[in-house]
């Protein structure tokens, strides 16, 4: 099977995104796949990105929302309003939400509260739902195990993203001990906190880095609901895995990871790979990505595999140095988007207009913690 993975230019200066167009199947005999929508601005980019790339009559086989963050969700609106969508996958905070009821810290809720005042907070999502309501569209759950076209997703499983459903921003706070007992404890960031860090995140300093001394460290932690984020997994033949990851950190990769073990699916061997979340250094630490692709090669060792990260145009944080270094010492070929789309070929033909991308480089001089 071909697959063909294209990454759309979304979003400007600090505003990312994501929204992925794959194409699998045969040259003359192919379905078309999105995941994750971009923005609110992306997503009329990508209606008329599908009309000229497809012709007017596109259909898509499938649409997944990776997780309910509204730099993934918002686009999406326009697709469902213009194009048919088969099958829509998605997670649903609000209908989980009776299940995870024990989670939160107050005990008063009851099981339609609580709904309410999650979908209340969820209003993208409860729009993407309507719409696919109201165009007969398959709406299902990607859980650990389903499969989703040529991919089988790695991460999350339902009882894990019930633990993290009420550590979400939005969702109403959780009960620490439970979730501290279950292993699953993150930690519910508040706004003011959440606030900080990105001020802090734009001073930044700088320091040198060579390729056998590698200054990206363990430990990093990024959101639930980033935590929750679908991951793909295609095994296509043995020149052709890709893995997708929407904005997974260290604790879904390695959720990820452990699956893909259980059910002897190949790592350290794909083709093509998403670098999560932009390209932070919040989500990948040295440990989990020597588990997933390998471990550093040695310095001017050839690619073995394009590693792809959706960063806006002259964002001052994504993508980060620290981490597109990371990827290359382990053989990745990185490729950015960074105000142009880019694609993946997977042994489909070159489309007419576009040219051979020019890969990063090695920086030596990357941020400081």
């Amino acid at each position: 099977m071909l697959c063909e993975i294209e990454f759309l230019a979304v979003g400007e200066a600090s505003r990312a995104g994501d929204a992925i167009v794959i194409r699998y199947g045969k040259v003359d005999d192919f379905k078309l796949m999105v995941v994750d929508g971009g923005t609110a601005d992306t997503g009329k980019e990508l209606v008329t990105h599908l009309k000229k790339q497809f012709g007017d009559n596109v259909q898509l086989e499938h649409v997944v929302l990776t997780h309910s963050d509204s730099d993934h969700a918002s686009g999406l609106r326009e697709v469902l309003r213009e194009i048919p969508v088969a099958n829509l996958w998605l997670h649903v905070p609000w209908i989980l939400s009776k299940d995870a009821i024990h989670l939160f810290k107050d005990k008063r809720w009851t099981e339609q509260g609580l709904a309410n005042a999650i979908k209340k907070e969820y209003d993208i999502v409860a729009e993407i739902v309507d719409l696919a309501e109201e165009n007969g569209c398959t709406i299902q759950e990607p859980f650990q195990g389903v499969q989703i076209g040529p991919f089988v997703v790695l991460s999350p499983r339902r009882s894990t993203y019930l633990h993290l459903l009420p550590q979400f921003d939005k969702t109403p706070d959780p009960d620490q001990d439970l979730l501290e007992n279950a292993d699953l404890w993150l930690g519910k960031q508040s706004a003011i906190a959440s606030f900080l860090q990105e001020a802090l995140a734009k001073v930044r300093s700088w320091t040198t880095e060579t390729w056998d001394e590698e200054r990206l460290k363990d430990g990093g932690q990024t959101s639930a609901s980033n935590e929750s984020s679908v991951v793909l997994y295609a095994n296509l033949s043995e020149e052709r895995r890709v893995l997708l990851t929407g904005d997974a950190g260290i604790s879904a990769l390695t959720w990820a990871a452990n699956y893909a073990d259980a059910k002897q699916l190949p790592l350290q061997s794909f083709s093509f790979v998403q670098i999560p979340h932009h390209g932070s250094r919040r989500n990948v630490g040295p440990t989990i990505l020597n588990r997933l692709l390998g471990p550093i090669r040695k310095k001017g060792s050839s690619s073995s595999f394009s590693a792809y990260v959706s960063a806006p145009v002259n964002d001052e944080k994504h993508p980060r140095k620290i981490v597109l270094n990371a990827f290359m010492r382990r053989g990745g070929e990185v490729i950015a988007t960074q105000g142009i789309n880019k694609v993946h070929k997977g042994g489909f033909p070159s489309r007419p207009g576009y040219t051979s991308a020019t890969p990063l480089e090695f920086s030596a001089s990357v941020e400081e913690y």
